[in-house]
C-alpha cells in the first residue's frame, strides 16, 4: 500500500508513504492489512504538514472508497490533513 501527495500542475511528489518505508515496518506485525493502511494514512499526512500541506484533494483512482483506501484517508484525517 502506499499513498502520495502530488502537485497537480506540476507532477511533483510532496510527501510519499508506504507499507515498506521503515517508520511502517517498525510497527510490523500487523493485526491485518487494514491497520497498515491506516498507518500509512498517518505518515503520509505527517509527512505533508511537515511541508505546509493542509488541505488535498483525496484521489482513490477509480478504487472503491471501503477497505484499505477508506483506512488510508482515516490515518490522514487523524493526522490533520483536511479533504
Amino acid at each position: 500500500m502506499y499513498a502520495q501527495v502530488v502537485v497537480d500542475t506540476t507532477g511533483h511528489a510532496l510527501a510519499v508513504a508506504s507499507t515498506l518505508d521503515k517508520e511502517v515496518r517498525q510497527q510490523a506485525p500487523f493485526k491485518n492489512k487494514l491497520e497498515a493502511a491506516k498507518l500509512v494514512g498517518k505518515l503520509v499526512a505527517r509527512r505533508a504538514l511537515d511541508k505546509g500541506v493542509s488541505k488535498v484533494v483525496f484521489d482513490r483512482n477509480g478504487f472503491l472508497y471501503h477497505g484499505r483506501v477508506r483506512e488510508v484517508a482515516a490515518g490522514a484525517r487523524e493526522q490533520g490533513l483536511e479533504f
